[in-house]
C-alpha cells in the first residue's frame, strides 16, 4: 500500500508541476489562484514539485535513499534550471543564476547516478 501510495502522489506532483511550468497562466487560472499573478514564481513552484514527484518516484525504483534523493532533487534542480532560462525578461541576474543553478543541477545528478552505479556493480 505505501508503494502504491508513492507512485500516486508522484505522479500527481509530476503532472501538476510539470503544468505549473509549461502552463503557468493556466495553472493560476485553474488551480491556484493567488493574487498577483507571478509567472516565475509558479514556474518555480512547478520545478520543485517535479523534483518531488521524482522522489517518490524513484523511490520506488531504488531502495537507496540517497541515490533517490540525489536523482530527484537533482531532476527539480534541472527543471528550476529551465524555469530561469525561460524566464530570463522576468527578473534576477541570469548572468549569475543559470549557470549556478546549473552547476548544482549537474552535482546533484552526477552524484546520483555515481550512487547508482556504485549500488549496481
Amino acid at each position: 500500500m505505501p508503494a502504491r501510495i508513492a507512485a500516486f502522489g508522484g505522479i500527481v506532483m509530476a503532472v501538476f508541476g510539470l503544468w505549473a511550468m509549461v502552463g503557468p497562466r493556466s495553472f493560476f487560472e485553474q488551480v491556484a489562484r493567488f493574487e498577483p499573478y507571478n509567472q516565475h514564481f509558479l514556474q518555480d513552484v512547478g520545478a520543485f514539485q517535479l523534483g518531488l514527484g521524482a522522489v517518490l518516484l524513484l523511490a520506488l525504483r531504488y531502495s537507496d535513499s540517497l541515490a533517490s534523493g540525489l536523482l530527484g532533487v537533482g531532476i527539480g534542480s534541472s527543471a528550476h534550471v529551465v524555469s530561469h532560462a525561460v524566464g530570463t525578461d522576468l527578473g534576477g541576474s541570469p548572468a549569475i543564476d543559470i549557470p549556478a543553478l546549473a552547476i548544482l543541477s549537474g552535482l546533484l545528478l552526477v552524484g546520483g547516478i555515481m550512487r547508482v552505479r556504485h549500488r549496481l556493480f
